[in-house]
């Protein structure tokens, strides 16, 4: 159990006070990497870099942190400063060099704004480079030196941060994701903002607690139980006076740091015993459930016989994600197995996205829309660390090999319609929807399934990029995502039923299966008798 120190003092009440009914200048930024220390490191190009008014560009009018952000902030009359913003696909270690490099240009961008009254920033929690476990400790404490002890800063963290008492030391405010999908970053952007302003007109204290449990949680769905009870035991917490927030933080068991796992933080007004009381209770609730976290899930055919019985059964379209080979928590997204099943089982009136695969794609778009082409799709990206068990070499498969008809191609761009990130434009670069015969005597004539390749790595969302290539997914009987749980914000509403599969890859939720070198132990589940 950790707690911050209450910002007390005459020198802060009476700077809070001066501020009382008036605007006040806000800097915005954010540094946020979800790191899979199984991958390969992570380079500074990696890392999408935004500076002043790119920050507003991008961000304006999408249901993200920063977003929302922003838009309290205009509600508000703040005067936004937009300092920078990195971030990048979840991935391997951060290179030392990348993440001295972002972080220099973060406090210069400081140093030029000139005096501002707060700071907030979208961080991530989980984000560890090569000598630094923990990303984001480095990040507040440069911003800490910059702006001095008295002026608020207030943070977002994803739900999966793993969080630590350094964490605390040089925030005033921590909003972390109650939903997984992250469907409330928006809203998460917002508090953050409008408790700062609180905290400026000296209407609140806040006093943060944190309890940290040994467990580790693959992953966990906040729309299914046991996290929508646990999501309501915070949320009852909230309602006791003095108590201004209570998060569940599920933590990412796939840093292979020290200090990993779930906790839950607590912010209560003026009473750091209040905010340790509600952190320890709510710990106490989820540890009480550990047991229901990360059912086992089917392989890659016991998955697609799963997805096509609930076909036959329920209709299209069923949704069958793949969880290992998810992009949004390190995987290559270029996994083939359940690909593969699903041409073996002759699925017909399916479709699969992504696969990421460049070469592909430019091999599509190199002969046209029509064509039928020789592919080695996907099975490229060796994204396993140096190091690890000959086992986790090519352990996503190998690349496929078959005759693909070419059916449309796009530059790739289209703007997302889930409620996590809607509004926001992406770009996958060269994309190609590709058929691929199934069944045990494959011919284009029978049919088969349609697969989008995409140039850039990244997990499925919405069914926008389909769209875009002319697939209407609610006429599809099946369709496959490489998501581990983001999906459903987009897709909860299309599916008439959903099946997981859970093939080897590097994020499965399989964790007693990792070569874990630097986890504390014991912890659960790799240590059934861990206490707490």
């Amino acid at each position: 159990m950790t707690r911050r120190r209450l910002e007390e003092g005459p020198a802060r009440e009476a700077k809070a006070a001066t501020r009382e009914g008036a605007a006040f200048r806000l800097a915005i930024g954010g540094l946020a990497h979800e790191t899979n220390a199984f991958c390969h490191p992570t380079p500074l190009r990696a890392f999408r870099r935004l500076r002043g008014e790119e920050v507003l560009a991008a961000h304006r009018g999408v249901r993200d942190y920063v977003g929302g952000m922003l838009d309290a902030a205009a509600d508000l009359g703040a005067t936004v400063v937009p300092v920078v913003d990195a971030e990048a696909e979840p991935s391997g270690i951060i290179a030392a060099a990348a993440l001295r490099s972002m972080l220099d240009v973060l406090v210069d961008g400081l140093r030029g704004a000139g005096p501002v009254d707060a700071v907030c920033l979208a961080l991530h929690g989980a984000g560890v480079a090569e000598g630094c476990e923990h990303i984001e400790e480095e990040t507040l404490a440069a911003v800490r030196r910059v702006v001095g002890p008295d002026v608020p800063i207030a943070a977002t963290l994803d739900l999966h941060g793993n969080l630590t008492a350094g964490i605390l030391r040089d925030a005033n405010l921590l909003y972390g994701n109650r939903l997984y999908p992250h469907a409330d970053s928006y809203e998460r952007g917002i508090e953050a903002v409008r408790a700062l302003a609180r905290l400026l007109r000296a209407e609140i204290r806040p006093a943060m607690a944190l309890c940290r449990l040994p467990l580790l949680i693959a992953t966990s769905t906040s729309d299914l139980d046991p996290v929508r009870t646990l999501n309501e035991v915070c949320a009852d917490l909230e309602r006791r006076p003095g108590i201004l927030d209570v998060t569940f933080f599920h933590g990412f068991g796939n840093t292979d740091i020290a200090e990993m796992g779930a906790s839950v933080l607590a912010i209560a007004d003026g009473s750091a015993e209040a905010a340790q009381a509600a952190a320890r209770e709510a710990a106490a609730a989820v540890w009480a459930r550990r047991g229901e976290f990360d059912p086992p899930h089917p392989g890659a055919a016991e998955g697609v016989r799963q997805a096509l019985a609930a076909v036959r059964e329920v209709g299209g379209p069923v949704v069958l994600n793949d969880s290992s080979d998810n992009p949004g928590g390190g995987g290559p997204g270029d996994g083939t197995h359940l690909l593969r099943a699903l041409l073996q089982a002759g699925a017909e009136r399916a479709a699969l996205g992504f696969i990421y695969d460049p070469e592909t794609a430019d091999q599509a778009h190199a002969a046209g829309a029509g064509a039928t082409i020789p592919v080695r799709l996907g099975g490229k990206t060796d994204c396993v660390r140096a190091g690890l068990p000959p086992s986790w070499l090519r352990v996503h498969g190998e690349p496929l090999v078959a005759d693909a008809y070419v059916k449309a191609l796009s530059d790739g761009r289209f703007v997302l319609s889930t409620p996590m990130g809607r509004g926001m434009r992406e770009d996958l670069g060269r994309m190609a929807r590709l058929l691929l015969p199934a069944g045990p005597s494959p011919s284009m004539a029978a049919g088969g399934v349609d697969v989008l390749v995409a140039s850039v790595r990244t997990q499925v969302l919405d069914a926008e990029a389909f769209l875009l290539h002319g697939i209407d997914v609610r006429r599809c009987d099946l369709v496959v995502v490489k998501s581990e749980n983001h999906f459903r914000a987009g897709f909860r509403d299309l599916a008439t039923r959903i099946v997981t599969a859970d093939p080897p890859g590097l994020t499965s939720s399989r964790l007693r299966d990792f070569p874990y070198q630097r986890v504390r132990r014991p912890v659960w589940p790799l240590d059934p008798e861990t206490t707490f």
